[in-house]
């Protein structure tokens, strides 16, 4: 027999991986390259570092090197919060009745509260490295916000946030939080540039969206000395500083000689998910496993279930370079959803690369299920979980009670990217029953997709 693997397992310092897994090295043609929005030819190098700092954009286009050392100075860091533990979650698989063996990762136990802090954490080093004064950035829910405002502050640079409005409205204390590190936060859209006055003028009443905070980010460090963008997801550099999580799984496994048979992530931009399943994928790609890979995403915002897989602006304001994924239209403006930062209108290139070749499932859940979900996992398990992250435990107990169904004794994991306790009126909407399923019609989504330019 297999040994049990304890409640909690944590790997001890010097077990923490010492190098980032770049999938990238194992797909056949990685994902097709970004394409300059005015020639709409691939982007060079220099290109690109005008606008993301210079080693990012070495690790962006690097397709070839499975392995990929970690600096001792980000190393340093990590140090603070990592390694993260893995978890039985025991008392979920008793109130689900189920045989499946239920894991999660949990990556909340820093004050970012969430996975953001794996890049941010590298981007902040690599821009003081170059010798940049300042960044700018955008968020969505927060929590990315937040965990470069804390990586900011600790390699000393001055940083602009661009906060989603809907979510500066509803967490007015995540944004207190940005602050108190020294970030200037910015509700967005805003009148502070360009890219926001025109989205205001189309779309007054707006809350906003991941790729209206993104355009504007863009535009103000354009113009900004010694300043650069600093993304917190969808880039393939951001998802493999993500794929530490992924590593520190395979290796706590590993020590038990055991595998996960499925792994469960919650998709907006992808890095976390793509992070969580990284090395597990390249041996997929190889041949070595068989693993079931599963994302999943808002029903407000389908872009993998429902989205087209061509080549998009990463921004409303369409300035920023095309990538080629599965996206709802740079236009497509979301409902605002408790569904914190899964409301981007696009999918990481990598993810949507393994998803179009059909190495990943993807499914779309309503909001109301996601907090049935979160509900009883907090009741379980002593965690409140984030919105996003509930996405992924909806998925994993619904796949347990299948378990329970066919009598197969699955192990399950899932990423449990954050905690909630900055998301408590979603929690008072759901509790006051006044939670409502916002589900995009097709009339709605070909909105977007008519802005998709080329198809």
């Amino acid at each position: 027999m297999m040994p049990e693997i304890p409640y909690k397992t944590y790997l001890a310092e010097s077990e923490m991986p010492k190098a980032w897994y770049n999938v990238k090295a194992h797909m056949k043609g990685a994902h097709d390259p970004f394409l300059n929005p005015a020639t709409r030819k691939p982007c060079a190098a220099d290109e690109l570092k005008r606008v993301f700092c210079d080693e990012c954009v070495e690790q962006e286009l690097n397709d070839a090197d499975e392995s990929i050392p970690i600096p001792d100075g980000i190393l340093d860091f990590y140090k603070m919060f990592r390694p993260s533990p893995l978890v039985r979650a025991y008392f979920l698989e008793r109130a689900l009745d189920t045989p499946a063996e239920i894991y999660y990762k949990f990556e909340g136990n820093n004050t970012s509260g969430s996975h953001k802090l794996n890049s941010a954490a590298a981007q902040a080093y690599y821009a003081k490295a170059q010798g940049l004064k300042r960044i700018t950035t955008e968020t969505g829910a927060g929590q990315w916000g937040t965990a470069l405002a804390m990586a900011a502050a600790f390699f000393g640079l001055e940083l602009d946030v661009f906060m989603v409005k809907v979510s500066a409205e509803q967490k007015p204390h995540r944004r207190e939080v940005i602050r108190t590190y020294g970030a200037n936060v910015i509700s967005s859209p805003s009148d502070t540039t360009a890219a926001g006055r025109k989205i205001l003028a189309e779309f007054p009443e707006t809350g906003g969206s991941l790729g209206c905070a993104i355009s504007e980010a863009v535009e103000k460090a354009a113009n900004t000395k010694s300043c650069r963008y600093v993304l917190g997801s969808v880039l393939d550099h951001v998802l493999l500083h993500q794929s530490v999580i992924g590593a520190e799984c395979k290796a706590a496994f590993d020590k038990y000689g055991v595998a996960p048979d499925v792994i469960i992530g919650c998709c907006g931009g992808g890095s976390n998910f793509g992070g969580l399943i990284a090395p597990y994928m390249g041996d997929r790609l190889q041949g070595k496993n068989n693993i079931e890979f599963i994302g999943v995403e808002p029903a407000s915002c389908p872009s993998l279930t429902r989205g087209k897989f061509a080549y998009d602006f990463c921004d409303s304001a369409r300035i920023t370079p095309l990538a080629k994924m599965y996206t709802l239209g740079c236009g497509f403006m979301p409902p605002s959803a408790h569904a914190g930062g899964l409301r981007y209108h696009g999918m990481s290139p990598i993810v949507s690369r393994l998803y179009n070749d059909g190495y990943i499932k993807a499914i779309a859940v309503e909001q109301k299920a996601v907090f049935d979900a979160a509900v009883t996992f907090a009741k379980c398990e002593g965690i409140l979980p984030a919105p996003e992250s509930s996405h992924a435990i909806r998925a994993a107990v619904d796949k347990a009670l299948e378990c329970k169904r066919t009598g197969e004794k699955k192990r399950i994991l899932f990423g449990l990217t954050g905690t909630g306790y900055f998301d408590l009126a979603a929690y008072k909407k759901y509790n006051d029953g006044e939670m409502s399923d916002n589900v995009p019609t097709d009339a709605d989504l070909q909105k977007g997709f008519d802005t998709i330019p080329i198809i």
